[in-house]
């Protein structure tokens, strides 16, 4: 899908698919649940299933070709470079499915520079979903009340949301990458009990954790018979 962006600000939205976000001309900042990127020409950001995120567009328009990536493909999410955005241009006006595979083997990650406390605070929620924030606060030398506000105007959610965002996250994506029971994996992430979870996992993606799993063993078993043929 093609975009050409001339507001300010995208309010906080999310994406049910996961997508790339190839930056054509123009620039944005994106501030979601990896982090908080600027991108330019030349750029993609890479998102995830179910992400949440908030855009801004300071001074100029922006053009994006946001490509479909398919199911559970394996990439790292957040931003990256290509040195030929054309070559996946010119490709998706063909097959969505040949450019997104394209620009999956082109890009090159590029690490993100932290602008200040929110995106060091981001990060080490993303690291560790159980982080004490009163206690992160006071290492840094900053009030509770300075936190949320500041954090909640960057990211577009509260730290205290966007870390319960980052929990449940880290709990799908282990649920679907394993057969471990979902009791251990609600005890080894720190929720109450299974039933915390399930309520997080599907507040995130609108599915329960068996429905999850379900889902995701079907994509491979699919993916196992076409390769067969």
């Amino acid at each position: 899908m093609w975009q050409t962006i001339r507001s300010s600000a995208l309010a906080r939205h999310g994406h049910g698919h996961a997508y790339a976000a190839v930056v054509l001309s123009g620039s944005y900042e994106e501030a979601g649940d990896h982090g908080r990127f600027k991108a330019a020409a030349g750029d993609t950001i890479l998102h995830e299933q179910f992400e949440a995120h908030i855009n801004r567009f300071p001074g100029s328009r922006a053009v994006v070709l946001n490509l479909a990536l398919p199911e559970r493909a394996p990439f790292l999410a957040g931003l990256a470079t290509i040195a030929d955005p054309d070559a996946i241009v010119r490709l998706a006006e063909k097959s969505d499915a040949q450019a997104a595979r394209l620009l999956l083997s082109a890009i090159r990650d590029r690490k993100p520079t932290h602008e200040d406390w929110p995106d060091i605070l981001a990060s080490a929620m993303i690291a560790n979903p159980s982080l004490n924030l009163s206690r992160w606060s006071e290492s840094k030398g900053l009030k509770p009340w300075t936190v949320s506000r500041g954090f909640m105007q960057v990211f577009g959610i509260s730290p205290e949301g966007f870390r319960t965002r980052m929990r449940a996250r880290r709990a799908w994506n282990t649920i679907v990458a394993s057969e471990r029971p979902l009791a251990a994996i609600a005890s080894d992430l720190g929720f109450a009990d299974q039933s915390h979870m399930t309520r997080s996992v599907k507040q995130l993606t609108g599915m329960t954790p068996q429905m999850c799993r379900k889902a995701a063993n079907g994509f491979k078993t699919n993916r196992g018979i076409a390769a067969r043929f």
